[in-house]
C-alpha cells in the first residue's frame, strides 16, 4: 500500500475514532490497521494534518478537511454501490475504497455524485456524510437519482432509501408502520394526503412527511 493511501486511512481512522467521541492513543494496535501505521502518522505530522503528544493524536483543523474529503468521498461512493448499482456489502466496501483512494472521483464529480444521490445525510451504514458545497447550494445540473416521496409519480413504484426527519417520535412511528429504509412502496395517491401501500397496507402520509421520506424508482 503507497504511503499516500496509508496517510488517508491514519486520516480515516482519526475521523471516525472523533466521531465516537473518544482519544486516539499514539501507540495504534495491530487491529487499527494492517500496515504498519507509523510512517504514515509521521508524515501526516509533517504535512500539519495531525497534532498530538507523546500519547495522543488528533487531527489540526486542515487535517480535518482533508479527512472530510476522504471520508465523503468514501461514504458517497458507498451509497453509489450500494443504492444505484445494487452490490453486497463487501463488494460495497471494497469498491468504496478502490474509488476513494484511487482518487477517480474528483472534487466535482463527487459533488456531481452526491447531487445525483439527492444529498444523501449518512452513508448505508447509518454514519453521517460530510456536506460539502453542492450541498449548501442543493441543487445540480445532474437529475437527483434519490428524490423525495412529495415528487412522486402516482401508481409509481419505489423503494426507500432514507428518511430525512429529525423528530425521532415521528421516525418511530414511520417504523412501526413498516416504512423504513429498503422497504418497497406504491404510491396511489398524492392529494389530499399521499396514500402508499407498504407490505400490503395502505397507510396515508401528511405532505411535510412524504417530503422527508427519499425514495428511488424500483
Amino acid at each position: 500500500m503507497a504511503l499516500a493511501q496509508q496517510i488517508e486511512e491514519v486520516l480515516e481512522w482519526l475521523w471516525s475514532i472523533g466521531e465516537q467521541g473518544q482519544e486516539a492513543v499514539r501507540n495504534v494496535d495491530g487491529a487499527a490497521f494492517d500496515f504498519d501505521a507509523q510512517p504514515a502518522i509521521l508524515e501526516a505530522q509533517r504535512r500539519g494534518w495531525v497534532a498530538g503528544d507523546a500519547e495522543h493524536l488528533a487531527l489540526t483543523r486542515a487535517g480535518e478537511e482533508r479527512a472530510a474529503g476522504v471520508m465523503r468521498r468514501h461514504r458517497l461512493a458507498e451509497r453509489l454501490l450500494f443504492d444505484v448499482i445494487r452490490v453486497d456489502n463487501a463488494a460495497m466496501e471494497a469498491g468504496a475504497c478502490e474509488l476513494e483512494h484511487a482518487h477517480i472521483l474528483s472534487e466535482e464529480a463527487t459533488d456531481r455524485v452526491c447531487a445525483f444521490l439527492g444529498h444523501p445525510p449518512t452513508c448505508p451504514h447509518d454514519r453521517p456524510i460530510p456536506r460539502g458545497r453542492c450541498c449548501e447550494k442543493f441543487s445540480s445540473e445532474v437529475r437527483p437519482l434519490v428524490t423525495p416521496l412529495s415528487d412522486g409519480s402516482i401508481g409509481a413504484d419505489y423503494r426507500i432509501v432514507f428518511i430525512a426527519s429529525r423528530s425521532h417520535r415521528r421516525l418511530d412511528r414511520l417504523c412501526g408502520l413498516g416504512v423504513v429504509p429498503g422497504a418497497e412502496l406504491h404510491l396511489h395517491q398524492r392529494l389530499p394526503a399521499f396514500i402508499v401501500r407498504v407490505g400490503g397496507t395502505d397507510i396515508a402520509l401528511e405532505p411535510e412527511i412524504a417530503a422527508d421520506i427519499f425514495v428511488v424508482p424500483r
